[in-house]
This record gives C-alpha cells, structure tokens and sequence, in this order.
C-alpha cells in the first residue's frame, strides 16, 4: 500500500474514535457543497479527508454484535474482538496476575460491552473542571452532549431536563424485564427503607435510591445494541470518512515539533511475525493526529513514538525523548468489581442458556427479538441496583480504614456514590470451577463495584517495536486499604440481599465461587429450597469468618472494564499528558480523545463518559478547525439551572 495523505488521522476505532470522526466528516461534507456548473465563484473547499486505523475486525450487521445478550461471547479466550492484557503479579491480590479484556474491534466497547446505561455524577465532571483546571469540562458543558447523543425512550412523552429525544443512540428498558430484577427491588423495598426509589437513576444529581429495571444502550423497537458504529457510521452517507481495519497503529511521525503521521503495521503481520522485522505503512497528516486507542492502547503509541518519561523509554531502547512525558502511562484507573453467585429458580429467566451458546436457547429468543426487539436477546440481564452511600451503621461494617476518605472525598459531595450494587441474571464465572452441573445452570449475581477506588496503577511498553509485546501493566487494585473494606460491606450486602429473594435457591457451590468459610460457619454456602424471611436476622461474621472473605476478596476482584485516566488531562506539572483543548503537551498538531484522559474517575460505566470525550473533541476540534456540527435538536430549551 503507497504512503497516503489525510487532514486528519485517528487512531483507533471505538467508542471515542469513531463518535468524533462521524462528527468532524458530517460537518466538513456539509461545509463542503458541491459547486454547480453555472456557479462562478471560486470553487468550494473540499471536505475534510479522514482516516481512522483500528486494529480490530468489523462489526456491520453481526449479530453477536447487534444482539445485547450475546456480549460473552466475545470473552471467549480466541476472541478476535478483545485483547487481553494479562497484569503483573500482584501481592494485593495474593501473587495473582489480573487480566484487563479491552475492546477490539470497530467500535470498540461500545460494540462488546454490557450495554449497561449509566451516568457519572455532576461532580465528578465538576472535578475536572475545578479540581484539575479544565474549563469546559464541567457538568453543566457536558450535559448538552451527553443529551445529544441519545434518544430516551423512557416514558418519551415526559421528557425529562437532564435526557436527550432525538440522539442517534437509544437507551430502553430491553426486551424482558426478569425475575431476578422485581425480586431484587422487592427485597429492596422491603429490606432497605432507609434509602428510597427513584424513577431516574441517571439524572446526574441524585443516587442512593433505587431504580426500576436498569436502563440499557437499546433500542426499544428493534431490540438492537445501541453502539456507535451502526450509528453514528454505518448509517450514514460519510464518503470523505476512510475506516481501516486490521491495522494496528505502531507510532506518531514527528517532524520537528509537529505530528506529521502514523506508522502502522497490518493486523496480520502482527500476529504470524515479530513487529520488529514487519515494514511498517505510513500515512500522513496535513492537519491532525488524534489518538484514540483507549487507556492501554494510546499511552503505548505514545511511548513507542518517544513521548513518556524517560526511564520507562530507555528500558525500551528509546535514548532520548521526542517529548518527556512523565505521566503518560501513570494514573491507571478501574472500578473494581466483584460478583458473588446464587442459584436461580428453574421458572426464572436468566440469561445462562445464550452465555453457553445453547442454540435451542438461542433460537428460542430469536423470533421475538426478530419480530418486535422483544424477549431475552434484547436483554443484559441487570435489572434492578443502586448507586449506594454508605449510613452510620454501614460506615461501622466498612471500617476505619475508609472513614478519612468519605470525610474528605464523599461526604462534601452527596451526588457521589461509593458502590454500584445490583442484581444480574446470569452467571459470569468461570464455569470450569462449578462443583455442579454447568449445563443447565440457572443463576444469579449480585455484584458491585467501586466507584471512586483510591488504588491506582500504571501501565507501559515493554518494546519500543513490537505492537503486540505484552504491556507493563499494574492495575493496583486493592493496594489501598481502604478499597478491601468496601468489597467485604459488598459481599455482606450481597448475602442479606440474596437469600432474602423469592428466586434464591442457595449459593452457587464451587471452587472459589464464595470465600472458604470453616465447615462450622454459618456463613457456609449451602443448597436451599427458598428464600429465608425478609425479617430474618442478619448474618454475623466472626474473625475467622472475616479473615476467609478478605483472601476471598483478594482472590475474586477484577476489571470492569472501565480503564480510565493513563494520559490525564492535567496540567503537566502534575503529571498531566494533554491540556483541556487535549493537546499532547509538547507536540503540535497530536491531540487524544478517549477515555485516557479523564484526570479522576466517574460513578458510572464508562461508555456515556467515552462518548461525551468523543462529543466534546468534536467540539474543540471543529472550533479550530471553523467547522459547524449538527446542533442538540431536542431538549436544548430545557432549562436545568435548578440543577447547576
């Protein structure tokens, strides 16, 4: 393939990615009208030339992509559409090496995660903004892009302040309300009267209320993925927009002090010979380069063009520089979840059956999810949870470990909540370490997840050639001892919940599956034939009780895939990688936009987050570039200052 030249080069085809490519390419074609033949003014400038380069496979009209409840599928271990990055041992997690799954295709996440639709606080955006010193990157900005995005199909005919009506993407109920989902809000109601419902768990301002049925990235009619390739790409008419598949970006072209370029080497080569004998393509750029391989992928381009800290680049062969960057790679930020099991009555529906690929299952669901978007494909089996503060009493259980860090970070903001806990219908263990049948399994968890970890970590090349080398990588989950207290309130959660559920059928047996409580405890799992009463007494853990869920703890938590923070958006003093326009410090003409550079993290899944970075970089971008981007068509008029 012959060098070739673009305004503009992305690297990286997800989330981010491709929502500011199918921004920037709209609004330089519409910019751009063809001239007519009587015209006789100057001809008009031609549209912007745009190139994105994503290392992974296509997703048009595959159903392992469109269909929600396919989405484990794609962590098989052959998976073509993930790439796994195994971590360094740990001491920790006990010796453990943790593994970080990242999206690896052409809308990267979007088109393989949960489709879990959540939103982060105000305040973590306000963060951003006066913490780190990014103007323009408060709530009050984002939320416009956050409701341009989407088309809210709850209760339409009520909008909604804080939501979007006519946004290329659709947030639903799904297909299929279950059982496992009304048990958990029942138990709720019942259990739990101190914190309350809500009818919008998303409206930025409010948590610590439960909500009815989770909202899902689906789309109500069709019961289709709501991902940002078949809509913000596939569907429409971008002829000035290139998406190169297969390619894995190797590093940026700098010319003096100025990205030129990328160098990048065929999927192919990659994975049959060594990086450093593969010739690498070149294509070049008159205007811009935007990296955009997420929080793993953008800080090890970077490296591999020389931008880091110095030390980490001469471990690599990299002698001097281009830029030193000390905190690219550093900040690595995740959520940390963890998930305990439950068996699930046989008459409840659970999303087990699609997860093992039963193809009687599958054809089951098939012809209501082809008619109407309608049953368990158009489903990701979360129902029901809470965005969770902890009261007095629930402060006592967590312990003093964490009693600093909620009065200095949680209590001054009451919008923040400290765990996501919920309920989800469907077992996503590893089924090799069941001491029952797996075939006809039909479970539950209830999880949770961390939402403002105090660990971070990092993440580095370990060769300045090879793409595919494995990355430096230390999550650092639970290296701060404050996060192991919220995991065990988690679990202690999780049981009262689960057992008090009309679904509950005792805990789910297996290797590791619940921690190893002595043959004596109470707390051991156990076979059940029903619920236990809403007003049973709660379980009480004794010191060896409590010692046996800590290695549990230590030896179950995992990524939520929500890698965040790696070239933060910080001033560079403080280990910042690009300013609030998202210019890489020291270079011109490079920018990044994805998830890598959020300076702190988000009470949420971070897919709503990866597209409002995606939104606003269209914004800045077409700024510079005196470009017009579609406008918010619905909902601009609404007023939210009673929220501001």
């Amino acid at each position: 393939m012959s060098e070739q030249t673009y305004d503009i080069i992305i690297a990286g085809g997800g989330t981010a990615g491709l929502v500011l490519a199918s921004r920037l390419a709209s609004a330089s074609a519409s910019a751009s009208p063809p001239s007519s033949p009587s015209s006789t003014s100057s001809p008009p400038t031609p549209p912007l030339k745009i190139l994105v380069i994503e290392s992974g496979p296509p997703t048009k009209d595959d159903p392992l992509h469109t269909q929600p409840a396919r989405y484990l599928y794609h962590l098989r271990p052959d998976s073509s559409t993930i790439r796994f990055h195994v971590a360094r041992p740990s001491e920790a997690l006990g010796g453990r090496a943790p593994v970080v799954p990242c999206g690896r295709c052409v809308g990267g996440g979007s088109s393989v995660n949960f489709a879990v639709y959540t939103r982060a606080a105000a305040s973590d955006y306000d963060d951003w903004e006066n913490v780190h010193g990014n103007q323009g990157w408060g709530s009050s900005d984002l939320l416009p892009l956050l409701r341009k995005c989407e088309t809210y199909e709850i209760e339409p005919h009520k909008p909604l302040p804080t939501h979007g009506y006519a946004g290329p993407l659709k947030v639903s109920y799904g297909g299929l309300f279950t059982e496992i989902g009304r048990d958990f809000l029942d138990v709720a109601r019942a259990y739990d009267k101190t914190r309350g419902r809500t009818e919008d768990v998303n409206g930025l301002w409010e948590c610590n209320r439960y909500g009815h049925a989770h909202r899902r990235w689906i789309d109500s009619k069709t019961g289709k993925r709501s991902d940002i390739p078949h809509h913000y790409i596939y569907n429409r008419d971008l002829p000035n927009l290139t998406i190169l598949s297969g390619h894995h970006v190797k590093r940026v072209l700098v010319t003096g002090t100025r990205a030129t370029g990328v160098e990048y080497v065929p999927a192919s080569q990659s994975q049959s010979q060594s990086q450093s004998s593969a010739k690498p393509l070149i294509a070049h750029a008159r205007r811009l380069v935007v990296l955009s391989a997420g929080s793993l992928g953008t800080p090890a381009i970077l490296e591999r063009s020389g931008i880091g800290a110095r030390d980490v680049l001469a471990r690599v062969g990299i002698r001097e520089p281009v830029v030193e960057l000390p905190g690219v790679g550093e900040n690595y930020q995740d959520h940390q979840v963890v998930f305990a099991y439950y068996k699930a009555a046989e008459d409840a529906h659970t999303l087990d059956g699609i997860a093992r690929g039963d193809e009687a299952e599958i054809q089951k669901w098939s012809e209501p999810w082809h008619r109407d978007g309608s049953g368990l494909l158009a489903q990701n089996g979360q129902d029901a949870g809470i965005k969770l503060r902890p009261n007095a009493k629930d402060l006592d259980v967590i312990g003093e470990s964490f009693r600093k860090r909620w009065s200095s970070y949680y209590a001054p903001a009451p919008d923040k909540p400290v765990l996501w806990f919920g309920a989800v219908a469907l077992f996503l263990g590893d089924r090799m370490k069941l001491t029952q049948p797996a075939d006809d399994l039909k479970a539950y968890a209830i999880g949770w997840f961390l939402m403002h970890p105090a660990s971070t970590g990092r993440v580095h090349i370990t060769s300045a050639e090879d793409v595919d080398a494995p990355l430096d990588l230390h999550p650092g989950f639970l290296d701060s001892p404050e996060d192991l207290g919220l995991h065990k309130w988690g679990y202690k959660l999780s049981r009262e919940y689960a057992r008090r559920m009309p679904s509950y059928r005792g805990e789910v047996l297996g290797t590791g599956i619940h921690p190893s409580f002595a043959p004596s405890s109470p707390l051991l799992p156990r076979a059940r034939d029903g619920p236990v009463p809403v007003d049973e007494p709660e379980l009480v853990y004794g010191e060896e009780d409590e010692r046996a869920l800590e290695e549990w703890i230590r030896a179950s938590v995992s990524t939520t895939w929500h890698s965040l923070g790696t070239c933060a958006m910080k001033a560079r003093e403080k280990e910042g990688v690009v300013d609030e326009r998202l210019n890489v410090y020291g270079v011109e003409g490079l920018k990044v936009a994805d998830l890598s550079i959020c300076p702190g993290n988000v009470a949420a899944n971070t897919y709503s987050t990866a597209i409002v970075v995606g939104e606003k970089a269209a914004v800045i971008i077409a700024e510079e570039l005196g470009l017009a981007l579609e406008a918010e068509t619905e909902g601009k008029h609404q007023s939210v200052r009673a929220h501001l």
